[in-house]
């Protein structure tokens, strides 16, 4: 029987459901990522609008790979009719109504933006700050943006529509439509406003990193990777947020409907994240990390570090493996490939196990009080991981792609056919013998 040859999991008689996303998409990013961080690199552009076309660098080959490639814009999940296109004098009325919907919905994102204190202290001040200077450019183009594009939809009338009859008194309130339309926008204006404010500090501490003795320590070059890794997951991810457009497939299908949801996700999120320093979940009174315990053992040092680089190139796969379409608490699109054709949710396992390894939460700088202490409070976060994977997993059930793909990954997944191993060894080790 012929097996992939990345994932094993995979046969000719059970394949692996087919990805909303190839494998092109993240690569074409990380070549514009690579490319533009060498250039940065080299002349010592470390600054905000470096860190910014960072971003645009990262974005530009996965839209033109989407578009040219794979070409997204031909599938029929956009939603979108290219063949037939509508006079004017039909959708007219249609899309001033939903530009009423739109602005009335950016109206409100903006009155939050300007009551939260917070988004105006520390690093949110940068994402304030282009928020600002974009505002009045997306104002104007989204007008020819909507008239152009609901000439081509097969449905104009969304949930944008839907809220801007119910302002205008054009039509009754549809609350279902409503509703998930002010849930996708919730999540975009939430997490675009947190993944803009990490973007500059982040690439600036990389580019600016020294590089002249990594190979002489496992420990510098571990963290110079580690480094490395989180500023291309914050690149996919903030493009992610920006691009969630119709033409290029990456358009939201649904947002998380359930609270149990929104609650797990947002409370590991400022400002309501609760395992910052002070919070009820901090687990890192008492503790030292690796580089503590392991000092003076370099064989110790270059493992671990070594396993820390790989999880977080795990984790940072996971954000590449969206391509155009990474966001929380909604779905774009049913991700089979990568790092998702092992596990269901291979950025929350690799996360937990980086931080528990790490962290080594049972040892402790203070007392033996200190180091239970922060065991318990980290198997607590890592329950709440767990906790949001089964909330996001009660979300995507609604799609039929996902009901597919769920049931592939539970008889053909690496990582749960592993946990199905070890259960029956375990099982096995403590039965009873007979005499």
């Amino acid at each position: 029987m012929f097996h992939d040859a990345a994932f094993p999991g995979a046969t000719r008689t059970d394949p692996r459901p087919a990805s909303a996303v190839s494998h092109g998409v993240g690569v074409a990013g990380m070549v514009g990522l690579v490319a533009w961080i060498s250039v940065a690199r080299h002349f010592g552009m470390d600054g905000t609008y470096a860190a910014l076309v960072n971003g645009a660098a990262c974005a530009l080959p996965m839209v033109l790979w989407s578009l040219l490639v794979d070409k997204v814009h031909q599938r029929a999940s956009t939603g979108i009719d290219w063949t037939q296109a509508r006079p004017w004098r039909e959708t007219i009325d249609i899309s001033l109504i939903k530009l009423a919907g739109l602005w009335v919905t950016w109206a409100g994102i903006a009155l939050i933006y300007m009551t939260g204190r917070f988004y105006w202290e520390g690093n949110f001040r940068f994402a304030m700050w282009c928020l600002e200077g974009a505002a009045p450019w997306l104002f104007a183009a989204s007008i020819p943006y909507v008239l152009w594009l609901d000439r081509y939809l097969v449905e104009p009338r969304d949930g944008a529509w839907a809220l801007g009859a119910w302002v205008t008194g054009t039509a009754p309130a549809d609350r279902a439509a409503i509703h998930a339309h002010l849930r996708s926008w919730g999540v975009k204006a939430f997490f675009l406003a947190f993944m803009l404010a990490i973007v500059p500090p982040g690439f600036g501490d990389f580019v600016n990193a020294d590089t002249a003795n990594l190979l002489g320590s496992p420990v510098a070059l571990s963290n110079w990777l580690i480094n490395f890794m989180f500023v291309v997951d914050v690149a996919f991810a903030t493009v992610g947020y920006l691009l969630t457009m119709r033409p290029l497939d990456a358009h939201i299908r649904s947002a998380n409907p359930y609270m149990a949801g929104w609650t797990a996700a947002l409370i590991c999120y400022p400002p309501f994240i609760m395992m910052d320093d002070g919070r009820p979940f901090d687990y890192r009174p008492g503790t030292a990390d690796w580089t503590h315990w392991m000092q003076g053992h370099p064989t110790l040092l270059a493992v671990t570090g070594t396993v820390l680089v790989v999880l977080t190139g795990i984790y940072a796969w996971s954000t590449v493996a969206f391509g155009l379409r990474f966001s929380n608490l909604t779905n774009r699109g049913i991700l089979t490939h990568g790092p998702y054709a092992l596990s269901r949710h291979p950025a929350y396992l690799s996360k937990n196990l980086f931080w528990w390894i790490s962290t080594i939460p049972f040892l402790t700088t203070g007392s033996l009080a200190d180091a239970g202490r922060a065991t318990i409070l980290m198997a607590a976060v890592s329950g709440i991981y767990y906790w949001r994977a089964k909330t996001e997993e009660r979300h995507l059930l609604l799609d039929p792609d996902y009901q597919t793909y769920d049931a592939w990954m539970a008889r053909r997944g690496a990582v749960p056919r592993f946990l199905r191993w070890a259960k029956g060894s375990a099982t096995a080790s403590t039965a009873p013998t007979q005499a």
